[in-house]
């Protein structure tokens, strides 16, 4: 089983994201996961100049760091996100990653994997971080496990209790892809987002030659 894990933070060994990152990747692994590991400040990822070349060729025209980091994620089970709130949002550094990821909408590529997230900040707002995560990877297709957070201003007790559940969540997201857990609201929002995308990709078939030779791979188009 493989886990991909992204730190969204720019700050290196010194943050807090990190170290509840690592507390997850450590649950996963003593779970028996293999994780990989992305420091996404420390890749070189392009702003997506929204040109629909990847919707087209299936690949993007932008010469970085993504292909390889995609290239993980379409290969792994699972998921571990974390970022710290920047202004009640994700870093610039993550967001522009996955704006990179529009062809892995329209494709539905994570169906099947499940994803979970951390978030720290200094005063609140982890709510929204761990939201927007959440929401990004269901539309990307993945089954979302849960989430952990530590706000610094709730003291040393507080994240030394967010430390332990980052390293539950870890263990917790092993078991759901070792299980394929089932998560029926979810499944039925997956299921309105296959509809949604066979519908868009089948009315672009000429100008997205790949993505409708994907979805007919998959069986969602039949003609």
């Amino acid at each position: 089983m493989k886990i991909v894990a992204l730190n969204g933070s720019p700050r290196g060994t010194a943050s807090t994201t990190l170290r509840l990152l690592e507390a997850a990747m450590e649950g996963a692994e003593e779970a028996g996961a293999v994780v990989q590991y992305f420091d996404v400040a420390r890749h070189d990822i392009a702003y997506c100049t929204g040109c629909g070349t990847c919707y087209a060729s299936g690949s993007c025209i932008l010469e970085d760091d993504y292909a390889d980091i995609l290239a993980a994620m379409e290969g792994a089970d699972g998921f571990l996100v974390a970022s710290p709130v920047y202004i009640n949002a994700i870093t610039a550094q993550l967001k522009t990653l996955i704006d990179r990821m529009a062809d892995v909408v329209h494709c539905q590529k994570f169906r099947g994997k499940y994803a979970a997230f951390l978030a720290s900040g200094g005063g609140g707002g982890t709510d929204c971080v761990l939201g927007y995560l959440g929401e990004a990877w269901q539309v990307f297709g993945a089954d979302v496990v849960g989430g952990a957070a530590a706000v610094m201003a709730e003291g040393e007790d507080r994240f030394a209790a967010a430390m332990d559940e980052s390293r539950a969540l870890g263990e917790h997201l092993v078991e759901a892809v070792a299980t394929r857990a089932a998560y029926p609201e979810q499944e039925a929002f997956h299921e309105g987002m296959r509809e949604r995308m066979t519908a868009l990709v089948s009315a672009h078939r000429d100008e997205w030659p790949s993505e409708y030779a994907y979805l007919r791979s998959l069986g969602w188009i039949r003609e």
